[in-house]
Parts: C-alpha cells; sequence; structure tokens
C-alpha cells in the first residue's frame, strides 16, 4: 500500500513538472502578444495567464469541476502570471525579438511539448473524474485543454484565432494524440498511455512545422 502511494505521489509529481514546462512557454506566447498589441504589464499578465490555464478552466468547466483547478492549487496560474510579468520586462522580451528564429524554434519546440502535455492531462483529469464518459467527450476535453488558451489569448488580443487561421495540424494534432492516449489507456496503463500520447502530439507538430503540412483550405 505505502509503495502504490509513494509510486501515486512519483506520477503526480512528474505531471506537474511537465504541465509547469508547458505552462511558461504558453504563457510568454500569451505575454508577447500583449506587448506587440501595446497593452499594460496587467493586460499583458491576463493575455499570460489566460494562455497559461485557460484550457484546464475551460475543461474543468465542461467537467462540472468547481471551483477550476487553478483556483484550488495556485502554482500554475502563479507561474503563468510570473512569467508574463517578466517577459514584459524590456531586457527580456527585446531579447526574444533580436533572435527571431532562435525565439520562433524555442517556441515551437516548448509549446509543442506543452501543447502534448496540456492534451494529455486533459485526458487524465476526465478519466479521474468519470471511467464512463463518452470516448467523445474525452477526446474534446483533451482537445480543449491543449488548444483553449490559444484560442481565449487570440479572443482577449482581437485577432482570429490561430487554429483557425494557421492550423499546421495544431488543434488535428491534439485530436489524433488524444485518441491514440485514450486507445492506449487500459492497455499500458495511465501514465505510460499519456506519455505516448503527449510523444505523438509533439512528432506531428514538429514534423507539421517542418514539412509545412496543414488541413485543406476553401479556394474561391
Amino acid at each position: 500500500m505505502a509503495q502504490l502511494d509513494e509510486k501515486q505521489t512519483m506520477n503526480e509529481t512528474i505531471l506537474t513538472i511537465f504541465v509547469l514546462i508547458g505552462t511558461v512557454p504558453a504563457a510568454i506566447s500569451g505575454a508577447m502578444l500583449g506587448i506587440q498589441k501595446e497593452m499594460d504589464i496587467f493586460g499583458v499578465s491576463i493575455l499570460g495567464l489566460a494562455t497559461g490555464v485557460g484550457g484546464g478552466a475551460i475543461r474543468d468547466i465542461v467537467l462540472g469541476i468547481t471551483p477550476p483547478a487553478m483556483f484550488v492549487d495556485p502554482i500554475y496560474a502563479l507561474t503563468a502570471i510570473g512569467t508574463s510579468m517578466l517577459t514584459f520586462f524590456p531586457l527580456i522580451h527585446h531579447e526574444f525579438t533580436k533572435h527571431p528564429k532562435l525565439y520562433e524554434m524555442l517556441m515551437l519546440v516548448t509549446d509543442s511539448m506543452g501543447l502534448g502535455v496540456f492534451t494529455m492531462v486533459g485526458v487524465q483529469t476526465a478519466y479521474a473524474q468519470e471511467q464512463h464518459y463518452s470516448f467523445f467527450l474525452i477526446i474534446f476535453v483533451g482537445t480543449i485543454t491543449g488548444v483553449g488558451g490559444g484560442v481565449l489569448r487570440d479572443l482577449l488580443a482581437g485577432r482570429v484565432p490561430y487554429i483557425l487561421a494557421k492550423h499546421h495540424l495544431y488543434a488535428t494534432a491534439c485530436i489524433i494524440g488524444a485518441v491514440a492516449g485514450a486507445l492506449l489507456w487500459p492497455v499500458i496503463g495511465d501514465l505510460w498511455a499519456m506519455v505516448a500520447g503527449a510523444l505523438l502530439i509533439f512528432l506531428i507538430r514538429m514534423l507539421a512545422a517542418h514539412y509545412r503540412w496543414s488541413l485543406p483550405k476553401a479556394r474561391e
């Protein structure tokens, strides 16, 4: 029993670290957009917060988890706000703009990691709430956890959400990873299913960016 509790604690710690790793680049992307829109430090922080934890908040509302986890355990919200405030300082965000290619590559890699982690955390949260949720709901919750923060960021900044304007298999990668993880869940266990789903999302995102894969677009 003690070994089981110790293993669960270790898994939760690993999960927390991964989510924090995903929260930081998400918050930076939100803060940088706020800076581009010439917002003050409050607006920049709100955009970073929405990007970092918005998907999780939407997930919890859909699943009926109240209050949402971001209010129960504020470590993720505080991380997003702190990251946004640091990014607001000229010394920091000027470093990003001075090396645009390096910044884009760094954000692509870290954002793809965060996207995979957030999506699979959404799947895990759905399973933890109820083992008999429909497959559709589990995939939806996983996907909205992954992309929800970015959608909130873009709506608050007054632009067309990224997943609708420049797809590059963004939400599609989440759906594929969530489906794979959910199917593997009863076969290899929750932790390894989460790892497999997150890795698949990461690989699809990196390949899509490299080869410029995209879904078909409407032509006039």
